[in-house]
């Protein structure tokens, strides 16, 4: 039997896309599912979806840069299936790409709200629910291949993913002792509608578009990108396959494995350059102090 079998998932931004297909994965599972999205006509369809496949579903609004509305959904969930034992920090926003001398305070903002501060608040609000029944769980946190090193023209975007892993980490050695697993999902290019993220801006994080400048060609050559990279059925599925194998980090292009590595040459290098200065010799063997 699943190991997911009767336990219950709250999956952000799961009306479409990655969040669905987890969902779909996890229905698979014979998990509980509660969908959240700020989409109320495509929450809808999703529900049904998953109801017609024989997956227990429960479909509540949700803004997730609002902790109040976080609130809102755990109390349901519990209402309804009793336990929460994951949740899945799907949702996103592409937010703004253009130079650093355009960018706009509302359009970080927005994605620092969706992407970060969602996060935090779900995880802040579905931990405490998730220990209380001892029975240990997981935390998905979905961030970006742009996580994993900087995209020019796309600074807030890569900065929030970038900080995604970063908390993703910090939360797996924090949260092992209590039995939740910490898994952080960085996927490249997939069959989404990301790049149509403005669809659901809120009116405080809009812009004077006419003031916006954008790099000239990056929103049609993200779109085709996008439009050819993997469909997001795998992407479900490859979830469930690294949650089975406890994985911390959960790759889902590992033709970007090169892309990382040189990353990783190139600080290794930098540690290599700092132990050769003189002005650092008396640190170089020193113990390290770790927390």
């Amino acid at each position: 039997m699943s190991q997911f079998a009767g336990k219950t998932a709250v999956i952000s931004g799961g009306a479409e896309g990655i969040g669905l297909s987890i969902a779909e994965a996890l229905g698979e599972q014979k998990m509980n599912i509660v969908l959240a999205d700020i989409d109320p006509e495509n929450l809808e369809k999703a529900r049904v979806v998953l109801e017609s496949a024989g997956v227990q579903v429960l479909a509540v609004a949700l803004d997730v840069a609002d902790e109040v509305q976080w609130q809102t959904v755990a109390e349901q969930a519990v209402a309804r299936f009793g336990k929460i034992h994951m949740v899945v920090n799907n949702a996103g926003v592409g937010g703004e790409s253009g130079s650093l001398e355009k960018e706009q305070t509302q359009s970080w903002q927005w994605a620092l709200d969706v992407n970060l501060m969602g996060v935090m608040y779900g995880a802040k609000v579905m931990v405490p629910l998730i220990n209380l029944h001892g029975e240990g769980g997981w935390i998905v946190n979905v961030a970006s291949m742009a996580g994993m090193g900087g995209v020019p023209y796309n600074g807030a975007y890569t900065a929030t993913k970038s900080a995604v892993v970063a908390l993703s980490e910090s939360w797996a050695g924090e949260l092992q002792r209590k039995g939740i697993n910490v898994s952080v999902l960085c996927p490249a290019f997939v069959k989404t509608r990301i790049y149509e993220s403005e669809r659901n801006r809120p009116l405080q994080y809009q812009t004077d578009s006419a003031n916006t400048a954008k790099t000239p060609s990056a929103p049609n050559k993200t779109k085709a990108m996008v439009e050819n990279g993997i469909d997001v059925s795998i992407v479900g599925k490859r979830v469930v396959e690294a949650l089975n194998e406890g994985e911390l980090y959960i790759f889902t292009h590992p033709n970007y494995r090169s892309v990382v590595q040189q990353r990783f040459e190139a600080i290794d290098a930098a540690f290599a350059r700092a132990a050769q200065s003189p002005l650092l010799q008396h640190i170089v063997k020193q113990k390290l102090d770790m927390l």
